[in-house]
């Protein structure tokens, strides 16, 4: 990890202009929570504990609100309760899928930004460079314990294991939820195809015999500074143990640290669901979705009244949330996964793709029964998390921090936002950018008349009516807006996509896994080696990976 650089830190340049209007207010403001803060940590000895769960695909209202689960057809009692003692976000941003959510949220920056902007499928190959700096490298910095369990998805390459982002102990997937349906099951019901070979008749025409997946790992296990391992099986039956052993170990975490008056960082992201569904119901939906969320909330309750037992409830927030919105467009059967109250889901620039269910919960912090109205973007989690660790010093100044401190709208509630903009990546695409009610989509543009696709978020919230006319007054600030962005990726470029040689470094690998490391291919009898023009980076050769 680069050690952090001394200044400001840097922000995307719409956060400036916003800064330029509402700075003195914010400075005196921020002082005011400086002052709660430090009675908070006079009171409990400790900097505040902070817990973020994240989970798949969920559109907004599917938690929170109970009128939306009667209409969806599950009940989310502790998020209600969440809902209810804490604060429900009615406009809470994420990236628009799995992987680059979860780098954003981990980096306080878009995914395009870290080259991260690709959903990772086995054998990646790829994955969160060291050049990062983590919410865990910085909250660690600061002396909190940190833990990550649950669907990392964030590469397989040995520089992206969590306990080498700065977490001191994992139990993770490098990969999503298709891994559960790379088995015998799953092939057998043409779930996927051509996966599992010994189950298949030969084909004679047929002449790549390596074409597709040989092996790979689901689950790995490991310390910061210890082994990193192998962990269990790619069976069903293992892929359904990993929520379970990540719960249990989450909760043997904040007990170990409350015990040690530890300030703690837990992230746990559940896989919430295997995609070949549980014969048993337990909803009246009968989705898979609804029925794998019944253990996530449970969780979430069970998690609420740990940190109740143990009096260290009013010094842990806790901020819930799914990673993009639901998978809509080619679901397996029977998911559930649906639009609810916004048009769309994962990968879409529309609002039903990046705006989702979000709650939070600090006792004494948060006031009960708050609704949140002011627009707030899961990279906000990064430097207000980091505020809270008293740790804001140690935010790297040598490349923009998308993320915005929101403390003030978890401690003094709607209408306390410091952020009234977002720019929408899909891929490393630019689709869309959002500012206050109105939204201009840019990948729809039609030559000779530009910027046509225009929608206002309170009067057309399921974006079904693109308009211009209406809207000529914000196509010239729009575009002002778009150049300001990239005037300021210009002088701090994205990096590239970080490669290398898939799954180094596991102290209990099998056979399988370590020629999972290994060209496909006598690198001698090449024309020339491919490696030269590869940024694979040592200490892997492509001779001798183990």
């Amino acid at each position: 990890m680069p050690e952090a650089t001394p200044g400001p830190v840097v922000h995307d340049a719409e956060y400036y202009v916003l800064f330029d209007q509402h700075g003195d207010s914010w400075e005196l403001e921020d002082k005011q929570l400086d002052a709660k803060l430090a009675e908070l940590e006079e009171k409990f000895g400790a900097k505040p504990n902070v817990v973020h769960i994240m989970w798949d695909d969920m559109a907004f209202g599917d938690a929170g609100i109970p009128a939306l689960n009667k209409i969806r057809g599950f009940d989310t009692p502790n998020c209600n309760r969440m809902a209810e003692e804490g604060a429900l976000f009615t406009r809470y941003y994420t990236e628009a899928a799995c992987t680059p959510s979860r780098a954003a949220v981990l980096t306080g920056r878009y995914a395009v930004r870290s080259g991260m902007y690709n959903v990772a499928f086995p054998i990646e190959a790829a994955g969160l460079g060291s050049e990062e700096v983590t919410m865990a490298n910085v909250l660690s910095g600061a002396g909190y314990a940190t833990a990550f369990y649950g669907k990392w998805h964030l590469g397989d390459i040995e520089e992206s294991y969590p306990t080498n982002q700065g977490f001191d102990e994992t139990l993770f997937t490098p990969y999503n939820q298709v891994l559960s349906l790379w088995n015998r099951i799953g092939e057998g019901a043409n779930a996927v195809q051509g996966v599992i070979r010994p189950m298949l008749v030969d084909d004679p025409y047929e002449v790549d015999k390596t074409f597709g997946p040989s092996d790979w790992i689901m689950s790995m296990e490991g310390t910061k500074g210890g082994e990193m391992l192998e962990w269990k099986s790619s069976s069903l039956e293992d892929y359904n143990q990993i929520d379970p052993e990540c719960e249990k170990r989450s909760i043997e975490f904040i007990r170990r640290n409350a015990a040690e008056k530890k300030p703690f960082y837990l992230a746990y992201w559940p896989l919430l669901t295997a995609f070949i569904p549980n014969p048993r119901k337990q909803t009246v939906s009968r989705g898979i979705l609804g029925d794998g969320f019944q253990s996530v909330d449970a969780f979430i309750g069970q998690v609420m009244d740990e940190l109740t037992e143990l009096g260290i409830a009013e010094n842990t927030v806790v901020v819930c949330h799914a990673d993009n919105g639901p998978m809509v467009h080619n679901p397996p059967p029977g998911l559930g996964m649906a639009e609810t109250v916004f048009r769309g889901g994962k990968s879409d620039y529309w609002e039903g793709g990046i705006r989702v269910a979000a709650l939070a919960w600090w006792p004494g912090m948060i006031e009960p029964g708050t609704i949140i109205g002011d627009m707030f973007h899961e990279m906000d989690l990064y430097p207000t998390f980091a505020r809270l660790a008293g740790a804001t010093g140690l935010i790297p100044t040598d490349r923009i921090i998308d993320g915005i401190d929101q403390t003030a709208v978890l401690v003094n509630g709607d209408t306390s936002g410091r952020r009234d903009y977002n720019f929408v990546y899909t891929g490393n695409i630019l689709a869309a950018s959002i500012k206050g009610r109105f939204k201009r989509v840019w990948v729809g543009d039609h030559p000779g008349l530009p910027g046509s696709a225009f929608y206002d978020l309170y009067n057309d919230p399921r974006e079904v009516n693109p308009a211009l006319v209406p809207f000529l007054g914000t196509s010239s600030s729009f575009t002002t807006m778009r150049k300001r962005h990239e005037i300021w990726k210009q002088k701090y470029p994205d990096r590239p996509t970080k490669r290398g040689a898939p799954f180094t470094g596991i102290a209990n690998a099998r056979e399988e896994t370590k020629a999972l490391s290994n060209p496909p291919v006598d690198l001698e009898k090449l024309p020339f080696d491919p490696l030269e023009y590869m940024n694979f980076e040592l200490p892997w050769d492509g001779l001798d990976a183990d």
